[in-house]
C-alpha cells in the first residue's frame, strides 16, 4: 500500500514538472500572454483586454541569450507589435507598426505621409486622423526611420506616448505580433 502512494506521488510530481518545461517551452518560442494596461490603442485594444502574441511570426528570442531565432516573415504596415520599449527594456509596449526602414515618415492633417505620398492602406492605419504633436515626423519635417527599425504609433494617437515622442523600435527588441484578444469573453476578436 505504502509503496504505491509513492508511485502514485511520484506519477503526479513528474506530470506537473512536464506540463510546467512544456508550458514554458510553449511561452517561450510560441505564443505567450499580455494584459493592455492603458488606453493609447483605443478602439482597437481596451485597459484590460487579455491579448495573445505569436513569438514564433517574427523569430523568438533564445531565453537568458541575445539570440533571436529566424522568423516566418518580418514585421509589416498594420500588424499591431508587442516591443520592448526602447527607453526602458523591462517594459513591454504594444503600438501599430506604420514606418519601416529606409522610409521617410511624416503625420500632416492627420494622415501618414511615407516618402512623401500619403499612405494608401492597410485600412486599419489609413482610417485613423493621427495627431502630431511630439518631435518626429512633424508637418514639414519627416523623420528617416533607421534600417531595421520601425516607427509605431498607437491607435488612440491623441493619447499615446510613441514614436512621435521617443523615436524607433529596433528589430530586436520585437516581441511578436497581437493575434486576437481572449479575454473578457464579450470582446473575443481576431485583431487586424
Amino acid at each position: 500500500m505504502r509503496h504505491s502512494t509513492k508511485a502514485i506521488i511520484r506519477e503526479w510530481v513528474e506530470s506537473i514538472v512536464i506540463a510546467v518545461v512544456l508550458a514554458l517551452f510553449i511561452r517561450a518560442f510560441f505564443i505567450q500572454a499580455f494584459r493592455i494596461p492603458s488606453g493609447s490603442m483605443r478602439p482597437t485594444l481596451k485597459e484590460g483586454d487579455k491579448i495573445m502574441v505569436n513569438k514564433l511570426l517574427y523569430g523568438p528570442k533564445i531565453p537568458f541569450t541575445d539570440i533571436k531565432l529566424p522568423g516566418l516573415r518580418k514585421p509589416m504596415r498594420g500588424d499591431i507589435i508587442v516591443f520592448k520599449y526602447p527607453e526602458d527594456e523591462k517594459k513591454d509596449f504594444i503600438k501599430r507598426l506604420v514606418g519601416e526602414g529606409g522610409e521617410a515618415v511624416e503625420i500632416s492633417n492627420g494622415d501618414i505621409i511615407i516618402n512623401g505620398k500619403s499612405l494608401d492602406g492597410p485600412p486599419e492605419v489609413e482610417n485613423i486622423h493621427y495627431y502630431n504633436k511630439g518631435y518626429y515626423g512633424r508637418s514639414g519635417w519627416p523623420v528617416d526611420v533607421p534600417e531595421d527599425d520601425y516607427f509605431v504609433l498607437g491607435d488612440n494617437s491623441a493619447s499615446s506616448k510613441d514614436s512621435r515622442y521617443w523615436g524607433f523600435v529596433p528589430q530586436e527588441n520585437v516581441i511578436g505580433r497581437a493575434m486576437f484578444i481572449w479575454w473578457p469573453p464579450w470582446r473575443i476578436q481576431k485583431l487586424k
